[in-house]
């Protein structure tokens, strides 16, 4: 058997050594394949992102590629480097020349950064001219906002003059029934008044006939005494002296009747034992205080009434019922506003003579607003202030009856 020749050693080695060249250089080759492929695509993907993820990305790249503020650093980074050159030169003996590539990687990096500077302030500028275009187009969109607001504004006021001409006719029909209704209730009154005056003079008719009865009776007795002879005429006289004083009794009961019951119609205290004197001097009293109130409360029954006439002609609108003054001057010695389809207890304004004398002052109490009930007092000369005071009053309850109804 013959042996193996065994090589050499030293070859061995050689064909080691280049076979490691041979790795290192298409390692070399494939990283610089990548980095050129990575390279085309980030250039592709920057094209096709948005501007916002562009302006990311750039800002993330300045950051990481920044330059070391401290030199220090960069000094002990360059000499592990040339020391590594060194040692990779004595391993595997081939060139490779660091400042070169060193050089060519700074400008490399140096060249990126310039283009980035100049896309950044591209990217600005687009930016600028967007934000400009946003600001023109917001000024039109606000110049369109008050264009239609205007035409809205207009629309609405021919809207409230359209009902306000409406609520007017509505008005003027609402007061031609109410002043129909006032006038039916004259009518009324005044044909109470024309009955109890034809009831006085029938009560008055039937007191003459009586007269006229009893002024016949007499002369028939007269005439019948005398058409008889007798010695003495005594007991005839005292017969027609009975008959005269019946009469006479009946007919004054029937007057003093009238007379108390039209005095306690009044009001007035009466008693039994009330002559008919008595009952026409209280009567007489009554009138003469009723009328110093009338008169006191003229002004201001003047002014309430034509203040709600006013108002029932130009301000209250259609949802809401007229307003009533009703006169109780004679009655009770006050006067009151009220709503019309409101009982008389829910007055709004009331006017009275405190204690019943002219001479202390008039009363004004003002139920207007619920949560705050307020009373006025005045001398009968005041009336400007009174009904300034009644004017302030009713323009409020209409102004916060329009906004309980705008409300709801």
């Amino acid at each position: 058997m013959k042996k193996k020749k065994k090589k050499p050693t030293k070859v061995k080695r050689k064909k080691q050594k280049k076979s490691l060249i041979r790795r290192f250089k298409n390692k070399r080759k494939k990283t610089k394949d990548k980095k050129i492929r990575k390279r085309k695509k980030s250039k592709r993907l920057v094209k096709k992102k948005s501007r916002s993820k562009v302006k990311v990305k750039l800002k993330k790249n300045l950051k990481s590629k920044k330059p070391n503020k401290n030199p220090q650093k960069t000094r002990a980074l360059v000499s592990g480097l040339l020391r590594l050159n060194d040692k990779v030169k004595s391993i595997f003996r081939f060139n490779i020349n660091l400042d070169q590539t060193l050089q060519a990687f700074f400008t490399g990096i140096s060249n990126k950064v310039s283009g980035i500077r100049k896309i950044i302030l591209e990217e600005r500028e687009k930016q600028k001219k967007i934000k400009l275009k946003l600001m023109e187009q917001e000024k039109k969109d606000a110049q369109k906002r008050l264009l239609e607001q205007e035409k809205l504004a207009l629309e609405a006021k021919r809207n409230e003059l359209k009902e306000e001409q409406k609520l007017e006719k509505e008005r003027k029909l609402d007061l031609q029934r109410f002043i129909k209704l006032e006038q039916a209730e004259l009518r009324k009154e005044r044909a109470e008044k024309q009955r109890q005056f034809l009831e006085q003079i029938k009560l008055e008719k039937k007191i003459d006939q009586f007269r006229k009865r009893e002024e016949l009776e007499v002369k028939n007795l007269e005439k019948y005494v005398l058409s008889q002879q007798r010695e003495s005429y005594e007991e005839v006289q005292k017969r027609i002296d009975k008959i005269k004083e019946k009469y006479k009794l009946i007919r004054e009961q029937k007057i003093n009747e009238a007379i108390r019951e039209r005095v306690a119609s009044l009001g007035i205290k009466v008693e039994d034992t009330d002559d008919k004197a008595t009952l026409l001097e209280k009567e007489r009293v009554y009138n003469e205080e009723r009328e110093k109130i009338e008169y006191a409360l003229e002004s201001f029954y003047r002014s309430a009434h034509s203040l709600c006439f006013q108002l029932n002609k130009k301000y209250i609108p259609k949802y809401l019922s007229i307003i009533r003054c009703i006169d109780k001057r004679f009655e009770t010695g006050e006067i009151y506003i009220k709503w019309d389809d409101a009982i008389e207890a829910d007055w709004l304004i009331l006017i009275y003579i405190k204690n019943n004398s002219p001479e202390e002052g008039i009363i004004i109490e003002d139920k207007t607003n619920p949560e705050n009930h307020t009373t006025h007092e005045f001398q009968p000369n005041e009336i400007f202030k009174a009904s300034d005071i009644m004017v302030d009053a009713l323009t409020k309850l209409l102004d916060s009856e329009r906004n309980k109804r705008k409300v709801s």
